[in-house]
């Protein structure tokens, strides 16, 4: 049996900010997490009052609603206040700088991404912690402007060709080294074997039966 969608009710918009570029640095999953962390502020209650069309909050009620929700409206202008320098978490960064975990792993261990501290949280439902590092926006939009991802791609791919270059040495070398050992220790066996004197007079020794 098809289920009927669910009708939406008629709404009307209370109030909007527009989110500016250097609060989200062109990314929809910065802004999503802008989003949420101005709702974690708000009464439980208005919290999915509070939405996101195209880059802008936008706080959106009933349209028979007729308080002007002034508080929630307030809250939320207060908490956007500086919002340009909420760190970045890392889905953000790698949105941000279209990377991959395992890159984001490499360079923040060498410091080529820098750390701006770590943040606990608690998994919902989830008695389990986890702790992960955040970032500094300013240092995540100069790594964005001067396209740094792409000149540590080429060093890192420099580098691994170097490293499997001197590996493939190390493993001729030790190679070389074993045979040339083998070589000098055949060699060794059979200067070993011309040096044994001959003894004399065995065969008239083993004749008079004095082996047995």
């Amino acid at each position: 049996m098809t289920r009927t969608p669910k009708q939406k009710l008629p709404t009307r918009v209370v109030k909007e900010w527009a989110l500016s570029t250097s609060a989200t640095l062109g990314s929809a999953v910065r802004a999503k997490g802008i989003l949420l962390e101005v709702r974690a502020g708000l009464p439980f209650q208005e919290r999915k009052l509070l939405g996101m069309e195209s880059g802008t909050l936008v706080l959106q009620v009933p349209e028979d609603d007729t308080d002007d929700h002034s508080a929630t409206a307030d809250a939320v202008s207060r908490k956007l206040v500086g919002i340009e320098a909420m760190p970045v978490i890392p889905r953000e960064v790698e949105d941000i700088l279209s990377i991959k975990p395992a890159e984001r792993y490499r360079w923040l261990k060498d410091g080529r991404l820098e750390s701006a501290g770590t943040r606990t949280i608690k998994l919902r439902g989830r008695a389990r912690k986890i702790t992960f590092h955040v970032f500094d926006p300013r240092h995540i939009e100069d790594v964005q402007d001067r396209d740094l991802p792409e000149v540590w791609r080429e060093q890192d791919a420099k580098t691994a060709a170097e490293n499997r270059r001197r590996g493939a040495q190390k493993a001729a070398l030790k190679r070389s080294g074993k045979l040339a050992q083998i070589s000098t220790d055949n060699a060794s066996l059979r200067r070993s074997d011309e040096t044994v004197p001959a003894l004399r007079g065995w065969d008239n020794f083993d004749l008079d039966g004095l082996l047995r």
